[in-house]
């Protein structure tokens, strides 16, 4: 979504008759962007990626047949496994997609994704599904109903994600894009580098720092998407560090080291008031259990368990799981 901003913004602003295509619901498709979704206008022109644009000229049919005064259109859409495959999708799936007239999506959602904030689309749909209203709401704000709350639950995940709720005057799409986290790698080296380049390949932020000075710095420029990795074996740097990252409520919070290692920062901790409650949030020897032993193994370890705890898993297989495979 985010990178649709830019040409949004231009087709608003040319008085350009656009539309703003996600989805609803959808079945199937095998592993997919959440954050999918497409900009369209009847001209045929189509700007984004939305399942790897095998619907893309039905969605421009869509666009040319509503009416000036539409505000909403929810159109099913659907491909078999050999269309799919040919597309690049994994599987067939079928899909109910709204589609929304660019003029009645606010402008502050534009300028805050643009500004790489986090926010939310909440959209409620009459039991038609053919009107629709838009409403902003940023991360940290006071829910004010159940829509606001679960799109501030989906914030927090630090993930892009979309919920549909259903009640008695129709449907609520929740549209979420929190800010992508940024990790803040405490220390130099290889492993550092490694590190920030996987991160770069899940699309997040990552910045080394060389002192616990610096780490506070940047974790308190960064407080809502922060992720600490500290490499530093040096107390002097390690546990003012953590002890920031904790007292700022940094949602991950990691420390790479040998056990006894990690127990002299647990003293070090506790001797600087630290509770046990807060040390708990420290994960420490880092990263998720793979045998991980090459920096590369390590720094796919140490993403893999920050992308668990930001997204409420404990990293076990999906065979041993049970409920849905997407949250």
């Amino acid at each position: 979504m985010r990178e649709l901003v830019g040409t949004a913004r231009r087709w608003v602003a040319e008085e350009r008759v656009g539309y703003l295509a996600r989805p609803v619901a959808e079945e199937g498709f095998g592993p997919r962007d959440p954050a999918g979704a497409v900009l369209v206008d009847a001209r045929g022109d189509c700007v984004g990626a939305l399942y790897q644009g095998v619907f893309d000229a039905e969605l421009v049919a869509e666009a040319r047949a509503m009416g000036a005064g539409d505000t909403a259109r929810v159109c099913e859409v659907s491909v078999g496994g050999a269309e799919a495959v040919q597309a690049g999708l994994t599987c067939g799936g079928r899909a109910e997609v709204l589609l929304q007239p660019l003029a009645q999506i606010p402008a502050q959602w534009w300028e805050l994704l643009g500004a790489g904030h986090g926010v939310a689309l909440v959209t409620r749909l009459n039991e038609a599904a053919d009107r629709a209203v838009s409403e902003v709401v940023r991360a940290g704000d006071t829910p004010a109903d159940d829509a606001a709350r679960r799109a501030g639950e989906l914030l927090r995940t630090r993930r892009p994600g979309r919920d549909a709720l259903y009640g008695g005057s129709g449907l609520v799409l929740v549209e979420a894009y929190p800010s992508a986290p940024q990790v803040v790698i405490g220390g130099t080296g290889e492993l550092a580098e490694i590190i920030a380049r996987q991160a770069g390949l899940l699309e997040w932020g990552a910045v080394a720092v060389g002192s616990a000075a610096e780490a506070e710095k940047v974790l308190s420029a960064h407080r809502d998407a922060a992720c600490l990795v500290l490499l530093s074996h040096e107390p002097e740097f390690d546990v003012p560090a953590l002890r920031t990252a904790l007292a700022l409520g940094i949602p991950y919070v990691g420390a790479l080291g040998s056990r006894r290692t990690t127990a002299r920062r647990r003293e070090g901790l506790l001797a600087a008031g630290v509770t046990e409650a807060e040390l708990a949030r420290v994960h420490g020897p880092i990263g998720l259990d793979l045998g991980a032993r090459t920096p590369q193994e390590t720094a796919l370890a140490i993403c893999a368990e920050i992308l668990g705890v930001l997204g409420g898993r404990d990293g076990g297989g999906l065979r041993d799981s049970e409920g849905p495979l997407r949250a």
